[in-house]
């Protein structure tokens, strides 16, 4: 699968849902009461120009904003996306540009910090976005990236997952996901064969698992926004829908919650 049909892809599922990881990932939190925008603005917390790679609606980039004194920007593909960003009122003094990660339009040593949720993980030609990374980071500068981990077990997410693999298992192919990414950004393993060779130290890698439970229109909305949903016809997605309904109630608890959690890895690294 080539970069360009996976970006093709990228824009146009993103053109009709410019918020969607925001508004799935915006209200879980971890164990410690973070959200996993806040845990990756923990991590370049002194930092004092940060680049959001993938910023998308750019919820990330007013986090980081908040701290004085900061130079914040991000990049994205997405125009849709970039338009919710611009709109935020913490960022008017932001640099938001659409782009892509392997041609970032940022000069030499720009950046403290690199961020990127649940965004790096989709990229192809991965080599050239991290040269791209490197070029635009000083030295000892940080790279920190939430990627996804899968369910947690036993919840409406390993639920819902069922009923996404058997709905989409005889769709024809205009109706299926493109490859996206690269492997090797989803394991620590994978980041650092491609981190270190570029100068960066071994990777720090730590799991959390977020709570996504609630109400389950709350849950239906926060799993449905997955990309092997989008290309499905609205029938396919109408029948998803009251499947997953219909066999959630199993899950509930007596106050009406339906129990869901995901797995989060959070990879931080510094520029030597």
């Amino acid at each position: 699968m080539t970069t360009s049909t996976q970006e093709s892809f990228l824009r146009a599922f993103h053109a009709a849902s410019p918020a969607v990881t925001a508004d799935a990932f915006g209200g879980a939190r971890a164990a410690d009461g973070r959200s996993s925008y806040e845990i990756l603005c923990d991590r370049v917390a002194e930092s004092g120009r940060v680049l959001d790679l993938g910023c998308g609606d750019g919820l990330l980039l007013e986090l980081l904003a908040r701290t004085e004194g900061r130079h914040v920007a991000g990049v994205d593909l997405s125009p849709e996306a970039l338009a919710l960003a611009r709109r935020r009122p913490r960022l008017g003094g932001a640099t938001v540009l659409e782009g892509r990660a392997q041609d970032l339009p940022f000069a030499d040593d720009s950046f403290d910090a690199c961020v990127s949720h649940m965004a790096l993980m989709l990229m192809g030609d991965v080599e050239q976005v991290v040269a791209e990374v490197v070029r635009v980071l000083s030295p000892g500068a940080t790279l920190a990236c939430v990627i996804g981990g899968g369910a947690v077990g036993g919840e409406a997410y390993d639920l819902f997952l069922g009923l996404l693999r058997a709905a989409i298992k005889d769709v024809p192919a205009t109706q299926r996901v493109p490859a996206l990414g690269d492997s090797r950004t989803r394991s620590r393993e994978g980041l650092d064969s491609l981190l270190g060779p570029a100068g960066f130290t071994p990777v720090d890698w730590e799991t959390v698992a977020v709570d996504l439970s609630g109400a389950p229109e709350q849950v239906w909305a926060a799993l449905s926004g997955v990309y092997d949903v989008g290309p499905l016809d609205p029938g396919a997605v109408a029948s998803l829908r009251e499947e997953f309904f219909r066999r959630v109630e199993g899950l509930s608890t007596p106050h009406g919650v339906i129990p869901c959690g995901m797995k989060l890895h959070v990879a931080t690294a510094r520029l030597r």
